[in-house]
């Protein structure tokens, strides 16, 4: 009888605490939302005094807009307020076509950020690097433009030239350029080849539509022509579609293996990507070069072949853009660019802010290559000429010592290898 009752009082106490905890949650919600009504009520009451007493009469809609705009900016870099006209732009196709720089921008610490210049374009051209900070567009200072704002004025007319002044804080100067914008089309798969050894190599840019078969394309061709081990280049490649990258990362780690996972506030944007690969490539040694300018899809890349210790990543910290933006569409045909939640890597880590760090890493730099210059000829053979001069070329990777160290490490691995079997 004794226990029955104090298993009673227990059960009584229980509730009671639970009735108590449920209590102060719903006082906190109510204590959260009448905050808010006081807030809302603050902006109402200087929305109608701005409309009554500023000087000149003002449009109510360009009053909301423009808190709409510095509340969206008082959130992170890379969330915005988008009027309709700004969201018509985004949703036009362009297919990779566009005039303009070659550069892929951020906002970080509160400027203006190159993220990296794109090959072959008239900013990779003219010199512009990863981090520098774009301070002026045509004499007019940057800090207060949003990223729209900045793409606006960055983009034009092919054949329209442009003036930027970047601050390059490695250098501790400020950089003039006088940029003629172009039509920019990006070829994911910029470069592949045999290097040496057997090793193969593939320069990935950026990860568009077609990158996940191009690149089944070029893996099929370098096993044709003898690869045994893969150097993987992401230096420079600013991202693109997720589920390509996601594909990517695939075609090296065993199926039904995670790659990357979102975690946000809500449920809905928690969410996981599994390889789905049938036939990866399991048994080939991998390193992925990576530097300041690698971004997004290419930290998920490196990140996940890093955790599941599938490649060696080679080179300097990556940019660390981790975050994933929705497209909220609103009644009035604008929309909020929000971001919704965060990058992790297989192993829990962040991708945001924070980068990928490199398991050797290696500065960038170039090798100087001395070579014995033959004298010329008359009678020398044209056609031979030709082909010296293509083999020079082809020799050109070896001043790139990031490179040729990723060379030097999987010829290590494959020493080690053989001597072992």
């Amino acid at each position: 009888m004794r226990r029955k009752s104090v298993f009673v009082l227990c059960v009584l106490i229980a509730l009671g605490v639970f009735s108590f905890v449920s209590r102060a949650f719903s006082d906190i919600e109510k204590k959260k939302k009448e905050e808010l009504y006081r807030q809302v009520e603050l902006f109402s009451d200087s929305l109608a005094i701005i409309q009554a007493d500023y000087v000149d009469e003002v449009d109510s809609k360009n009053l909301i807009y423009g808190a709409l705009k510095g509340m969206l900016a008082s959130l992170d870099p890379h969330s915005q307020f988008l009027d309709p006209e700004t969201y018509n732009e985004l949703k036009v196709d362009t297919e990779g076509k566009f005039g303009g720089l070659g550069i892929e921008i951020t906002l970080k610490d509160g400027l203006l950020t190159v993220v990296t210049p794109l090959e072959d374009t008239p900013a990779w051209k003219a010199g512009i690097k990863a981090n520098d900070r774009i301070v002026k567009i045509n004499e007019e200072l940057t800090r207060d433009l949003t990223l729209t704002d900045a793409v606006k004025k960055l983009r034009g007319k092919p054949g329209t030239t442009v003036d930027i002044s970047v601050l390059r804080e490695s250098e501790n100067k400020i950089i003039d350029f006088k940029l003629v914008r172009d039509m920019i089309k990006i070829k994911d798969i910029k470069e592949t080849r045999i290097l040496e050894d057997g090793i193969g190599y593939i320069r990935v840019v950026e990860f568009s539509e077609n990158t996940s078969k191009d690149l089944e394309k070029a893996l099929k061709n370098l096993k044709n022509s003898g690869m045994k081990e893969l150097i993987l280049d992401l230096r420079n490649n600013p991202g693109g579609l997720l589920d390509v990258a996601v594909k990517v990362a695939g075609k090296f780690i065993e199926k039904g293996k995670r790659i990357v996972y979102t975690k946000g506030r809500q449920a809905a944007q928690n969410m996981e990507f599994m390889s789905e690969e049938d036939n990866p490539i399991l048994d080939m040694p991998m390193a992925v070069l990576i530097n300041e300018g690698s971004a997004s899809g290419s930290e998920i890349v490196a990140g996940c072949l890093q955790d599941y210790k599938r490649a060696i990543i080679i080179g300097t910290k990556s940019f660390g853009k981790g975050s994933v933006q929705s497209v909220i569409p609103l009644t009035d045909g604008s929309a909020l660019r929000l971001t919704t939640s965060k990058y992790f890597t297989p192993l829990d880590k962040v991708i945001h802010d924070k980068g990928v760090q490199p398991d050797i890493v290696v500065e960038e730099g170039r090798i100087e290559i001395i070579r014995d210059e033959e004298k010329p000829k008359e009678d020398k053979d044209v056609f031979k000429k030709i082909e010296e001069e293509k083999k020079a070329k082809e020799q050109d990777y070896r001043s790139d010592n990031q490179l040729m160290r990723a060379v030097d490490i999987l010829k290590a691995l494959k020493f080690y290898k053989n001597s072992k079997s």
